[in-house]
Formats: structure tokens, C-alpha cells, sequence
């Protein structure tokens, strides 16, 4: 089939190359040039393990090419995606659909009889509708479908999550909708991924309530988690024990310094404003967006009380900026509320992401310092803070970290480390949830050495 994706960004992207991987002819369009220039040329414009492979492999192919030009994509289209961005609107909370409106606009002027228009970006219930009232306005007469295909994507895993699915979501209103959208996805049913089929306000609302689910389960365990460390209770074998419980299930049970990226918060809040829109009362996601957000802007108190109480002047290494590992995406991340609070404070930080540094200047205003590397950022510091769980933190030689620091000190908010084998190599040690580890600075041990 002839697909159109209007919109390169994560999700549309992500989309079109795995479409094309299944055998679909696909064409990508973008308004920005630069990046459908860097696109042709092979530059993804985003960190996603797979990725770049796979839009490689299928340009070669010829199954998938980029475009300007909405009109040229759309000469042959059957069907058309509509993956542009939702970002929240910062008035009410609710999704900016501004986008969405604006690429029904242009395509009601290019598309031919017996299309079908998929919203493929996360739109709240009622889109769909006015995505055909859009083109009908525009093409009276004209013979269209409009359907709803949700995307389930988690960043740093993407590819893999288009290519074997839990389950792939569609919402239509016709039965030609229906069989084109069941021909999609063939490849995928034919090895037993589930199809659901709904109508177009169930699919809409399904990401939404995926989501806040999922984001529930996080604020559940960091709240637990604190409750953890005033108790001395152990959060990694208590999240195990109710994660064995199969009604439970152990994923999202990893607490943390809150989640963020381009989803959950996002999408929790547009929850949040459609319950209010349609009368539904308060709903329990409301308590999830404010204990996130009260998490969040409190962590940076972990290395305020590891450091004794005072930052000010402080050298301070901050490892990871990327909201999650896997992906260069800084958008909420937990990272930017802790590194604000600590430059408030007086602390000097020095910062490194392997994936994000490109980034961070878009979201840091502040006086940093940028390192090339964990070790660069380590060397000199009085505290050392894991805020994302990136595999290259998971193996630090804590004998160069010993070395390099002015005290070793390591504030964990992954839970990367055993706290026992950190007191064992002499490291003052905080993580989330559990019981802290303190041993005498290298400075109270050279002092003792020197009498």
C-alpha cells in the first residue's frame, strides 16, 4: 500500500521506517528542508537505538522516501497519517491540536476519492470528528475515512515496540477504514499480535488512559519509596514482592526522581483537562501530576543532605540529562528541576549525558560546565548525582572515582549500585527508597593519615 506519514518527528518517523520495513511503500513529509535534506542524506535528527539502520535499509529499498512537498506525496496516497506534534497547552493543560487542524487543512486539497485519514499522534476524544468536518468544509462531496491508530512507542525502544507490539489499537467508522487498516497491519497479526478494533473515541481515549495508568504506577512507588526511607524499609524487595503479584506486575515499580519525556506528562494533563471538559469529575490522575511534580522538585534535596546541608560552592557532577536512557529527549526530564534548584543554591555543576549534550543548552540557562566524558565530570567533585540510568553508569570504576573526587560521594537515583558493596568500597552512598551509606570523606582519611 501507499502510505503517507505528514510529520518526520518521533513519532512519524519512528512509524514510516517500521512501515516500510513490513513491506509498504512510504513517503515522509516535513515542512522543516533542513531536516528532510539531512534526512535523504541519512542524518536521523533524533537518538533512537535501530533507527538509523532501518531508514537506511528502506531508502536503499526504495519503500521509503522524504518530501516537502504535500502535494507530490499525496498523488498516489491511500493512506494518510497524521503524526504532527500535540504539545500542551500551557493556558489550561489541555492538547494543542493546532497542528492536527492545520495538516487536514492541506491535505483536504490534495487527497482523491476513497482515502483514509489516520490521527497518529496522541489526540484527545472528538478529533477525529473534526478532522472530517475539516475536510468536508474544504472538499464537499469528497469520498473519505477518517480513523485513529494510537501509538504505544517508549522511547529507547521504539523500533521494537512498532516491529512486536503488545497490541496495535484502531479506531474507525467505516468498513473501508477497517479493511485497510487490518491490511496494515497483516504482517503483524499474522504472527499473532493482537488487533483491536474500536470506535474512533475509544482508540482516542485508550493512549490517554495507557498512559496514566502506567505514569500512576510510578508516582505509587516513589511515594512508597519514601515512606521506605523514613521506615527503613528496602524499596527494591518490597516493588519484587507486590511486582510478583500478577495482578500487579513488576514493570513501571522502578522508583525514581520522577517520570517525564514527551508522553506521560503531556498526556496526563490532557487526561486531566478532558475529564474537566466533559464533567467527569476529579479523577485520580489529578494526584499523579501533582505528586510528580512535588517529586521533582524536591530531589535536589538528596544532595543537599548528602553534602551536610550546603551546596553553595560546591562542585557537584550531574550524569545523565536525557529524561530516560536510550534517548537524547530532555523534554520534563527530571535532570532540569535538580540542576536549577542546586545552581540556585551556589553549587557548581558539572554535567554529561552521552546522548543529550547537544541538547542541553535548550533547556539549561544557567552558568554549567559541559564534560566529555563521566570521569571528566567526576574529577574535582565534592558529590557525584546518577539521574539517568544510562549502562555506562552501571560500570563505573569506583577506584577512579575514589581518586578523581574531592570526597566520594554518590547520590543514585536509579538504584544502580548495591548499597552494600558501596560501603564496602568506601563510598558515602544515597539512593532512593533505601537505607543510606556513609563513610568518612577522603579528606577526614587523609587527615587521620597525616597524624
Amino acid at each position: 500500500m501507499n502510505i503517507v506519514f505528514i510529520g518526520t518527528g518521533y513519532v512519524g518517523l519512528v512509524s514510516g521506517a517500521c512501515f516500510a520495513e513490513l513491506g509498504q511503500d512510504v513517503v515522509c513529509v516535513d515542512k522543516d528542508k533542513r531536516k528532510i535534506e539531512s534526512l535523504k542524506k541519512g542524518k536521523i535528527p533524533i537518538y533512537e537505538p535501530g533507527l538509523a539502520e532501518l531508514v537506511e535499509k528502506n531508502c536503499k529499498a526504495k519503500r521509503l522516501t522524504f518530501t516537502t512537498s504535500t502535494k507530490q506525496a499525496l498523488e498516489n496516497a491511500e493512506v494518510v497519517f497524521i503524526a504532527v506534534g500535540t504539545p500542551t497547552n500551557d493556558k489550561d493543560g489541555s492538547a494543542d491540536l493546532s497542528y492536527v487542524y492545520a495538516a487536514a487543512e492541506e491535505i483536504a486539497n490534495y487527497i482523491k476519492d476513497g482515502v483514509t485519514i489516520v490521527t497518529k499522534s496522541t489526540v484527545p476524544v472528538g478529533t477525529g470528528k473534526k478532522v472530517t468536518e475539516i475536510i468536508h468544509a474544504k472538499r464537499r462531496g469528497l469520498d473519505f475515512s477518517v480513523a485513529s491508530n494510537p501509538e504505544f512507542l517508549r522511547e529507547g525502544c521504539a523500533v521494537n515496540d512498532f516491529l512486536y507490539p503488545d497490541r496495535v489499537i484502531v479506531g474507525v467508522e467505516s468498513d473501508d477504514a477497517k479493511n485497510k487498516m487490518e491490511r496494515l497491519y497483516k504482517p503483524l497479526t499474522s504472527k499473532g499480535v493482537n488487533l483491536l478494533i474500536t470506535d474512533l473515541a475509544t482508540a482516542e481515549l485508550t493512549k490517554y488512559a495507557a498512559n496514566a495508568f502506567l505514569a500512576t504506577k510510578i508516582a505509587f512507588i516513589n511515594e512508597v519509596a519514601d515512606m521506605c526511607e523514613r521506615t527503613g524499609a528496602n524499596i527494591t524487595d518490597l516493588a519484587k514482592g507486590i511486582g510478583m503479584d500478577h495482578r500487579i506486575g513488576a514493570t513501571y515499580l522502578s522508583p525514581g526522581p520522577g517520570y517525564g519525556g514527551s508522553c506521560f506528562p503531556k498526556d496526563t494533563l490532557a487526561l486531566q483537562h478532558m475529564s474537566a471538559k466533559w464533567g467527569s469529575g476529579e479523577m485520580i490522575v489529578s494526584s499523579v501530576i501533582a505528586s510528580n511534580n512535588e517529586r521533582k522538585l524536591n530531589m535536589h534535596k538528596k544532595v543537599v543532605r548528602a553534602l551536610g546541608g550546603k551546596v553553595k560552592g560546591k562542585t557537584i557532577a550531574i550524569l545523565g540529562l536525557a529524561f530516560k536512557a536510550n534517548t537524547d529527549d530532555m523534554r520534563e526530564s527530571p535532570a532540569l528541576p535538580i540542576i536549577e534548584s542546586l545552581l540556585k543554591e551556589g553549587a557548581n555543576l558539572k554535567l554529561y549525558d552521552q546522548e543529550a549534550m547537544h541538547k542541553a543548552k535548550d533547556y539549561i540557562s544557567g552558568k554549567v560546565q559541559y564534560s566529555k566524558s563521566c570521569y571528566q565530570a567526576i574529577e574535582g567533585a565534592d558529590a557525584a548525582a546518577i539521574v539517568t540510568e544510562w549502562a555506562e553508569f552501571s560500570n563505573l570504576d569506583f577506584d577512579k572515582i575514589k581518586s578523581l573526587m574531592k570526597t566520594p560521594i554518590i547520590i543514585d537515583y536509579r538504584n544502580m549500585y548495591n548499597p552494600q558493596r558501596m560501603k564496602e568500597r568506601g563510598i558515602s552512598y544515597y539512593s532512593v527508597g533505601r537505607k543510606e551509606v556513609r563513610v568518612a570523606s577522603l579528606r577526614a582519611v587523609k587527615k587521620v593519615e597525616k597524624k
